[in-house]
């Protein structure tokens, strides 16, 4: 099931902080790096977080999340993340596809790191394309890859 969340709740924030944790774990080891700034996010910062959260259930285990903002028509991706037991699901492609049938959007964009290929090969097959990269201040390299409807036309 997939459903908005309510990050300003204790409960459900510790579940989203909880999920982040894991996942976030396996990516900072994925892309070889220690110093992970995702990893430094605790539960009071996703409460007061004013980006909008949605999640997939599996039963009652919060499985995968999906945070994100929108700007006039622009959509940007903050955090994507699944739960390491439940990988491999499709519940990564769900809340993309959840986010972008139910914004009105001219553009949606994402980051993640160029090693991550997981997630890249996730939001390619989703009708992303790389439109520009980066290297951080921790020394990660990064990809933008941005949607439009212009994208998505055969």
């Amino acid at each position: 099931m997939i459903e908005s969340l309510d990050q300003k709740s204790t409960e459900i924030a510790t579940q989203i902080h909880n999920v982040f944790q894991r996942s976030y774990r396996l990516e900072a080891e994925l892309i070889g790096v220690t110093d992970f700034p995702p990893l430094k996010r605790t539960r009071q910062h996703i409460q007061d977080s004013p980006t909008c959260f949605v999640g997939a259930w599996v039963g009652s285990d919060l499985a995968a999340v999906i945070e994100y903002t929108v700007v006039a028509t622009v959509v940007s991706i903050d955090s994507l993340v699944v739960e390491p037991d439940y990988f491999r699901r499709g519940l990564g492609s769900q809340l993309v596809q959840h986010v972008i049938q139910n914004e009105n959007w001219d553009m949606v964009e994402v980051e993640t790191a160029r090693a991550n290929a997981p997630a890249i090969s996730l939001y390619e097959q989703s009708g992303f394309h790389e439109s520009r990269s980066w290297k951080t201040a921790e020394g990660i390299l990064k990809v933008q890859l941005v949607m439009t409807h212009s994208t998505l036309d055969p």
